[in-house]
């Protein structure tokens, strides 16, 4: 048994925090310690009581005074978008059909599909995020090199091939049927592998015909426990256009609900432009919408409405979306969606915010037995977090009090620099 002790200062939430000063919510050790074996954590709390616990020629690496969290989790991603993030454009649409499309042709090719997941993974474990659910491209080439590269490097990934078979360049859709082989096939060769999971992943319904919706949800009824993932009321164009394709719908939730595929394993990307009857069939269901912050800015499409996503009972969860996102850090995603809420009127406590990235996600995935928490018995995805990386951050840590402060300054300040070390499955990973 490979056995490991990491000693720091450890936070690792328990519940969703209900106000700025709630307590309860975390577990915080100023002097903490991880016992790790297997590449699994079996034991957590103080320092003077985990040693007492460990074999007297354990490993002891001491990352004090960072912070051990567990690793970010980034439930949407695009895998092919690595090369358009920052590319310019007006729109969602014309950011697509401009840049995206163009880009995501390329991974036809498979030794540039191999080649971009060496890259995207590299990128993701720099900035401190362990776990994400990506949107393959619709090729199936493209999803082996996914989660030949996940399971290469023990990562517990998320991916879909995308199920794409209208309003895309031909070269970039597939048919009804060939998604759905291919979905299959990507499930039998992948999901359980190593460390990896699949999710259903039709784009959104603007790609999709009807026969594909079909599709996609016979794929969710053959596999109740998979993960789905797509988009959904981005931009007010979208919005329309889908409508104009889905004239009998009620709305654009209701094209979802109709195929079965609004359940409580589906992943709703950005979801901003909701009446109140979407937000109660989501709730209902038990979906998760996904906030996708420095995205929503930089493409202008609108302001998540998280006060009035919880009033509904709507689950959450927070996200990068690379590449019409801006970062791969979840730092800076943070900053942003605490600025979101700023201008919705709410104020948004950065303890929240770290639950969010962390259990939080974890929760909407369904895998907070595995990942987002430091509790015994969960994968050892660890991070340790600086503070004071930077002069700037620095000189503000000199006033710094509280653990409440810190995290805030954390998210406010911080990027992959203050990404000090990475823990994968109680490895540490090279960073450079």
């Amino acid at each position: 048994m490979t056995m490991r002790l990491l000693r720091g200062r450890t936070l690792s939430f328990v519940t969703r925090p209900q106000a700025r000063d709630d307590h309860r919510s975390y577990v915080y050790e100023e002097d903490g310690a991880l016992l790790i074996a297997d590449g699994k954590i079996i034991a957590a709390g103080s320092y003077d009581k985990i040693i007492d616990q460990a074999p007297d020629s354990i490993e002891t690496v001491d990352h004090r005074p960072h912070l051990l969290m567990p690793g970010f989790i980034d439930p949407h991603i695009h895998f092919p978008q690595i090369q358009v993030t920052a590319s310019y454009a007006a729109n969602l649409l014309e950011w697509l059909n401009t840049y995206t499309f163009v880009e995501e042709q390329r991974f036809a090719d498979q030794a540039h599909s191999e080649r971009m997941a060496k890259l995207f993974f590299d990128e993701l474990l720099r900035q401190g995020t362990t776990t994400a659910v990506a949107y393959c491209s619709v090729h199936k080439g493209s999803a082996d090199a996914y989660f030949a590269e996940a399971a290469r490097r023990n990562l517990l990934m998320v991916g879909g091939k995308v199920m794409m078979d209208r309003n895309a360049p031909d070269a970039l859709t597939d048919t009804a049927q060939s998604s759905y082989d291919d979905t299959r096939a990507v499930i039998a060769q992948w999901h359980g592998k190593a460390r990896n999971h699949v999710a259903i992943t039709p784009r959104f319904a603007i790609t999709s015909t009807p026969g594909q919706l079909e599709a996609a949800g016979t794929l969710a009824r053959e596999h109740p426990d998979l993960l789905i993932q797509t988009h959904l009321s981005e931009n007010d164009a979208e919005i329309a256009y889908t409508l104009e394709l889905y004239p009998e719908a009620k709305d654009y939730t209701d094209i979802y609900a109709h195929y079965g595929l609004l359940t409580d394993k589906a992943l709703l990307g950005h979801a901003i432009h909701l009446s109140d009857r979407e937000m109660g069939a989501i709730a209902e269901a038990g979906a998760i919408a996904v906030h996708c912050p420095t995205s929503n800015l930089f493409l202008g499409s609108g302001l998540f409405d998280l006060k009035r996503l919880k009033a509904h009972g709507v689950r959450t969860a927070v996200a990068t979306d690379i590449g019409g996102g801006s970062s791969y850090s979840m730092l800076r995603t943070l900053d942003e969606a605490y600025k979101i809420q700023q201008l919705r009127g709410h104020r948004l406590p950065p303890i929240e915010s770290f639950w969010q990235v962390t259990r939080g996600n974890a929760e909407a995935l369904g895998l907070a037995d595995r990942i987002g928490t430091l509790e015994p018995g969960s994968d050892a995805d660890i991070i340790a977090l600086d503070a004071s990386a930077t002069p700037a951050m620095k000189i503000r840590m000199e006033t710094v009090t509280r653990l409440e402060e810190e995290l805030f300054l954390l998210q406010t300040l911080g990027d992959d620099r203050s990404v000090r070390v990475v823990y994968v499955a109680g490895e540490a990973v090279s960073l450079d």
